[in-house]
């Protein structure tokens, strides 16, 4: 938001600040100065705050007001114009090509001179021929024969906007001779208004925020305390009615009537300073709209009357505010015809919609000014395309005016939803206070009586059905010793709270009530109310007076949160695995995750669907995880040799009426080469089940979770190589290499393995304590046994027989080979195991060692049929 200071200073004396100092004041009180320009005041020569700072000073000798006396045509060229112009001590001959003194041309001495801008010989100004913003100095040169040493300027010259279409032309005020700077230099500040912080979006609020700073008065703007509320018969209210179908989305509505006006520009001075603000000056009754909502913080929108009672066909007008339609249509001021949808709220009559409440007014009933194009209240002329039979010929003569209040969050949403944003919708989208309503009514009538000459109508409606609740909060001594670390005393509080128009009494000597004004929104109920006040407290008083202190609160007791300290250890562990964690969207499409079925296989599954889907493909929420991951895997399978990526996350699965259930899945593939292909090494060989199968039992291990494994059938896995992990009798998961069919459904380039695990069985399966075995001194006994088995025999049958029937003695047991031929016999295949002997009290012997392996032995033939092979 852009501001600049001589407005400010209507509302609040600043003199003896300077406006680098204005600044610093406004950052410490938590309004963020983005940029400072300067528009004629002098540039300080030094900042010790680090403000971004640029612009242009008027020379006090050399760029004056002057007064345009005759425009005279140049005897060598039809598009430059030569006139006489009087500085306030000498007449000159100036050449100009500005297009709005053409209409002079040729009429002999002006009976009324114009007022402009004038630049002498040596200016330094920018050049408004120049892209951006370059200076330049005036010199003496020959231009079509004619001499030119000055020149009469437009506003990009001065650095005051980027208009150079024209020069300026002064209000009547202007004395010739005048510095220009002494007349109407200024400097803008461009200030970060933050989401809940709509008060301060206006010159009044910021003047507020320096008078409580610096302790000076607050001069209120003038309004018609005349214009009361109208009731009776054959006032406004006869001739309009308001209709509030929900006063959650609009809790006041206001309205009142101007008649008579006279639609032209603006005085310059109010064109010079929307033009300061970033907005484009239109015509005097929409410029009056946009300056009052700049002044106090009140959008407002303009209708003409006269259109809505021919609309209304003789009754009167009857205003109602609702939401959309399905279906519903409007055209907007900017000429685009936007569908609406349920969510947004519309202003309409008996006819339908008239504005998009809040936003943007609509096209039929704006205010019109025939001797121009059509115009509305955020600039944009009529477009190409739009229909020429909605241009009236006739000029807007009577004013039907609108300030009201709406929803914060529907306004934003609704901005959002059609890519509208405005000045009215940046204000309304921060939560505008209801109380502001009938002020910026007044005040905007009054505008247009001053600029227009016409005649304000007796009476306003208002409509109020939902006034807010302005909060009361408590706040005591030791309330600000504990949230400031400082002791200030509650009759400095009170002084302070007043700048702000917070209303404040003692409820007791120890005890001060706070009321919120009528223009906070952000000061909430309760605790949060109270810390509100204190952060009030803290700004007025000076973030940089309150010194560091230590915490003088006890530190609350520690507690550990195991459930995220282990879902934390599996991330860790599978990122020391070689596995890349990824956090894919929660939302997708029911056509998205059925690619983990082979072709012909239904699904029936059901899906939360979003009732604002920001896209097709996200209109529901998943129910897979590994579908999250197998899509991420698929967009980068193209880009590296081998891939390794899990996700952990939430799937959704409705329940009715009732909020989804969220349980939460594990899931990964690994697609690729077990190993880079490098120099000495052109082939990797593929990851196979086996390298899945390992990380699946590292992680375990990580977790001590003694789990097993079985061949199990998925729909999504290759038949044969699936499994699932069993502990006890539960199945924390599956995995395997996926179906071929499925695998056609995606964009991979080797095989890819994968899994899907039940998160939450997993962290609950964890044990709380694990046994710890000392590392033995003593040395172990290496060696090696092969058994033929059966070949549906499990190896981890094998090796937990194994492990059980050596006991503490036997250290470790690690299956090394597999071998089958026609010596081991059909059926059959041979396991060879690496078994490690070691006791933690003493060497063991050759004995020792025999001793165990023929009991490790005799129970494998006994229990497994298992036979010794030589």
């Amino acid at each position: 938001m852009r501001l600049p200071i001589s407005w400010i200073n209507e509302f609040v004396d600043l003199s003896g600040l300077e406006v680098i100092e204005i600044a610093r004041l406004l950052t410490l009180a938590g309004l963020e100065i983005d940029d400072i320009r300067f528009a004629g005041l002098s540039l300080p020569t030094s900042d010790d705050h680090g403000f971004k700072v640029n612009g242009i000073a008027w020379d006090k000798e050399k760029i004056v007001v002057a007064e345009i006396r005759e425009v005279g045509s140049h005897p060598n060229a039809d598009r430059l114009t030569l006139c006489e112009l009087f500085d306030g001590e000498i007449v000159h001959t100036v050449l100009t090509g500005a297009p709005n003194l053409y209409p002079f041309k040729g009429l002999g001495k002006l009976e009324k001179p114009i007022k402009v801008a004038y630049a002498k010989e040596g200016a330094s100004i920018y050049d408004g021929h120049a892209e951006g913003l370059t200076l330049t100095t005036l010199k003496r040169a020959k231009i079509r024969g004619v001499e030119s040493y000055s020149m009469v300027c437009s506003e990009k010259e001065l650095g005051i906007s980027e208009e150079h279409e024209g020069v300026i032309f002064l209000d009547d005020d202007a004395l010739a001779g005048t510095p220009l700077v002494d007349y109407m230099g200024d400097a803008v500040l461009e200030i970060s208004i933050l989401p809940n912080n709509a008060r301060n979006t206006s010159v009044l609020g910021i003047a507020r925020e320096l008078a409580a700073l610096t302790g000076r008065e607050l001069k209120k703007p003038t309004v018609d305390e005349g214009q009361k509320t109208e009731a009776s018969v054959g006032g406004l209210s006869s001739l309009v009615k308001i209709e509030i179908a929900n006063p959650e989305l609009n809790p006041r509505f206001t309205l009142g009537l101007i008649r008579n006006v006279e639609i032209k520009p603006s005085p310059y001075w109010v064109q010079k300073r929307l033009r300061l603000c970033g907005m484009r000056p239109i015509s005097n009754i929409v410029d009056a709209t946009n300056y009052t909502m700049l002044e106090l913080g009140e959008p407002l929108h303009a209708f003409d009357y006269d259109v809505l009672a021919t609309r209304a066909g003789g009754k009167p007008v009857v205003i109602s505010t609702r939401t959309a339609k399905p279906g519903e249509k409007l055209i907007t001021l900017d000429g685009v015809e936007r569908k609406l949808t349920e969510n947004n709220v519309l202003v309409c009559d008996e006819k339908g919609a008239i504005s998009l409440a809040g936003v943007m007014g609509g096209m039929e009933s704006e205010v019109y000014d025939a001797s121009k194009e059509l115009l509305d209240a955020t600039g944009p002329e009529l477009k190409e395309g739009k229909s020429k039979a909605s241009v009236r010929s006739q000029s807007t003569v009577n004013i039907l005016l609108e300030a009201a209040a709406w929803n914060f969050i529907n306004i934003r949403k609704t901005a959002n939803q059609h890519n509208l944003p405005s000045e009215a919708s940046y204000r309304f989208s921060r939560g505008v206070h209801p109380g502001l309503a009938l002020d910026g009514l007044k005040r905007c009538l009054y505008w247009m009586a001053q600029w227009s000459g016409g005649q304000v109508a007796p009476g306003i409606v208002d409509e109020y059905p939902l006034p807010p609740h302005d909060p009361t909060i408590e706040i005591r001594e030791s309330d600000i010793r504990r949230a400031l670390g400082i002791e200030i005393p509650l009759t400095e509080v009170k002084t302070l709270l007043e700048r702000l128009e917070f209303t404040c009494k003692f409820a007791s000597d120890d005890c001060l009530l706070v009321i919120a004004p009528p223009i906070r929104m952000d000061i909430g109920e309760g605790v949060v109310g109270l810390a509100d006040i204190m952060e009030e407290i803290a700004r007025l008083y000076g973030f940089d007076r309150i010194p560091e202190t230590r915490m003088a609160d006890p530190l609350p007791p520690q507690r550990g949160n195991p459930a995220l300290e282990a879902e934390e250890h599996i991330r860790d562990t599978m990122v020391a695995l070689g596995l890349q964690e990824i956090i894919s969207h929660r939302m997708t499409a029911p056509e998205i995750e059925s690619r983990l079925l082979p072709p012909g296989s239904e699904s029936s599954i059901e899906y939360v669907k979003l009732a604002n889907a920001i896209a097709p493909e996200k209109r529901v929420l998943r129910r897979s995880l590994l579908s999250s991951v197998l899509n991420v895997v698929e967009r980068n399978a193209r880009l590296r040799e081998s891939l390794a990526m899990f996700e952990l996350g939430s799937v959704y699965i409705p329940t009715g009426a009732n909020l989804p259930l969220e349980p939460r899945r594990l899931a990964f593939a690994i697609t690729g080469r077990r190993y880079e292909s490098a120099w000495d090494t052109k082939l990797g060989v593929k990851l196979d089940f086996y390298d899945l199968k390992g990380v699946i039992e590292a992680l375990m291990d990580s977790l001590h979770l003694d789990v097993s494994y079985v061949p199990a059938e998925h729909p999504s896995f290759h038949p044969g190589k699936c499994a699932a992990v069993i502990l006890g009798a539960s199945a924390l998961g599956v995995f395997g290499e996926l179906h071929p069919q499925v695998q056609e459904n995606f964009d991979f380039v080797s095989p890819v393995l994968a899994a899907d695990f039940d998160l939450d069985a997993m962290l609950a399966a964890i044990p709380a304590g694990y046994p710890l075995r000392p590392v033995s001194e003593f040395p172990p006994v290496l060696e090696d046994i092969a058994v033929i088995v059966d070949e549906a025999l499990p190896a981890d049958r094998v090796e937990a027989l194994i492990k059980q029937t050596g006991g503490k003695i036997l250290e470790s047991v690690h299956l090394f080979d597999v071998f089958r031929s026609e010596q081991v016999g059909e059926g059959k295949k041979s396991l060879a195991y690496a078994l490690t002997y070691r006791s933690s009290e003493g060497t063991l012997t050759d004995k020792d060692a025999t001793g165990i392996r023929t009991r490790i032995i005799k129970r494998l033939e006994n229990e497994l049929g298992a036979k010794l092979r030589s």
